[in-house]
């Protein structure tokens, strides 16, 4: 079991509950899944940037990443219904919190002139988004063998119901917030 979910199970049910004042253990919000998404724009001129693209996410994430294809044409961007423009990654369970304990302690202190993440990047319904500039964050990429330097995105889904649930579960977890 990882460090994140043992850190769950015992310290983190019972600091939510004693701040939230909740009545039952099923009302603790819960870290649901993480989206790990890779939008590749390069893509549509060259097919071996997205095979890079879905190595690197799979070399990070530890697991199989799915290609996703454009829903609309948009002349401007030269770019198709269909075609292929990116990849994503669906973590749940122990990968998930695997992943989350590597990227608060070990990828994003790499982060160049780092302060901490934006605490308002929360949608309104518990849900945190993201945006990381480099893979080269990530210790498992190593730095000779990268192309390009490309950037992901990163959405922790939880249960909680307001954004302050969820920004107290993701500080309790470890994340970095701003002051």
């Amino acid at each position: 079991m990882s460090r994140l979910r043992e850190m769950y199970d015992n310290e983190i049910v019972a600091a939510m509950t004693s701040k939230f004042g909740y009545k039952n253990v099923m009302q603790v919000p819960k870290l649901v899944k993480i989206v790990v998404n890779m939008g590749v724009g390069e893509a549509k001129d060259n097919s071996k940037v997205l095979e890079s693209a879905v190595k690197d996410m799979e070399t990070i994430t530890g697991q199989k990443a799915v290609l996703t294809k454009a829903k609309k044409s948009v002349a401007n961007f030269k770019i198709r219904e269909g075609m292929s423009i990116g990849c994503k990654t669906t973590l749940r369970g122990e990968k998930m919190y695997d992943f989350a304990d590597r990227l608060i302690n070990l990828a994003l202190p790499r982060v160049r002139d780092f302060r901490g993440v934006n605490p308002d990047a929360f949608d309104g319904r518990g849900n945190y988004a993201l945006g990381i500039r480099e893979q080269l964050i990530f210790p498992e990429i190593e730095y000779d063998k990268v192309d390009k330097v490309r950037g992901m995105d990163v959405i922790f889904v939880t249960t909680a119901e307001t954004d302050e649930e969820a920004r107290e579960l993701l500080r309790l977890f470890g994340m970095p917030f701003k002051r």
